[in-house]
């Protein structure tokens, strides 16, 4: 596990949620080994699903870009020693089926 305390870098989420989702990073690096960057994200995802519904996405790892969209009030990243987070929630929720949303795609040409 990384000893280092998390230094939030950008975040538009309430303290109380800051404090959850660095709590299950801390988790997620007690059970897994610091290298192993897929089973720590796989387990916040899956915790953060359980917890406030589905759309929730996870980045895990030392050097790597990203351009995103997400709900208000769902976006954190933050680091642990050289182990950066970033974690938000996606806009769309899974309730229509994949029919629906590769009409939506087809009708979008």
């Amino acid at each position: 596990m990384l000893e280092g305390r998390a230094v939030v870098r950008e975040t538009d989420m309430s303290p109380d949620m800051q404090a959850f989702v660095m709590d299950l990073a801390y988790r997620a690096l007690d059970l897994h080994e610091a290298s192993d960057c897929q089973s720590i994200a796989c387990y916040i995802k899956q915790k953060l699903d359980e917890a406030g519904g589905q759309t929730w996405h996870c980045v895990v790892g030392r050097d790597f870009g990203s351009c995103i969209t997400h709900l208000c009030g769902s976006f954190i990243f933050f680091h642990v020693e050289m182990m950066e987070f970033l974690i938000f929630k996606d806009g769309k929720e899974l309730n229509e089926s994949k029919v629906e949303a590769v009409g939506v795609l087809l009708n979008q040409k």
